[in-house]
């Protein structure tokens, strides 16, 4: 319902008329899901910033919406080669499921043969990953159709060079080593016997 004045003036200024939802709400609602608020901190942030009342049930339907995206951005096809990929642990993130505990996350970004650089893929760990876990990621790729990895760039996780090279066999694998303390790493060949053929 909109307030109505004698001349038509009446604009309101969080929710446009003839809304019922405020523009951007799925942006701010994914936003403080993703800093680890249950669905009532969420209402209630709503509530308290905007005046706005937003039920669970809408903010839980709005999650659930990107779930669907993501699972579709995930599993998209890629390019045949690839010049160059990283392959790491990104970062520990708080995860409610059940109990809040950090999650490690492990990100492959690849660079294509443009120059630009594209996430081939997320994944969450339990923190004891080895080769079956990376082998079992890069058999992933190579089935969304990634053919030819040349240089694969990776920090010092156990099993990650076997695992590249087992995926793409003519791939050179850069270790990445990061010194404590430091703000620089360096890198160092994991097998400098690897060629192109």
């Amino acid at each position: 319902m909109v307030p109505r004045d004698r001349d038509g003036s009446f604009e309101p200024i969080i929710v446009p008329k003839r809304k019922r939802r405020l523009d951007g709400i799925d942006q701010i609602v994914l936003s403080l899901t993703a800093r680890g608020l249950t669905t009532g901190e969420v209402a209630a942030h709503f509530e308290e910033v905007y005046g706005a009342r937003v039920s669970k049930d809408t903010i839980s339907r709005i999650t659930e919406k990107i779930v669907g995206e993501l699972a579709e951005w995930s599993s998209r096809p890629l390019d045949p080669v690839y010049p160059v990929i990283f392959a790491r642990r990104d970062s520990h993130v708080k995860v409610r499921d059940g109990q809040v505990r950090n999650t490690p996350f492990y990100v492959v970004m690849g660079v294509t043969m443009n120059g630009e650089r594209d996430i081939l893929g997320i994944w969450a760990g339990d923190g004891a990953e080895g080769a079956r876990f990376w082998l079992q990621i890069f058999s992933e790729l190579k089935n969304r159709g990634i053919v030819d990895v040349m240089i694969a760039v990776c920090d010092g996780l156990k099993g990650l060079p076997e695992a590249i090279n087992t995926t793409w066999e003519h791939t050179i694998v850069q270790q990445c080593i990061d010194l404590p303390g430091s703000a620089t790493a360096s890198a160092t060949p994991a097998g400098s016997t690897a060629t192109r053929s």
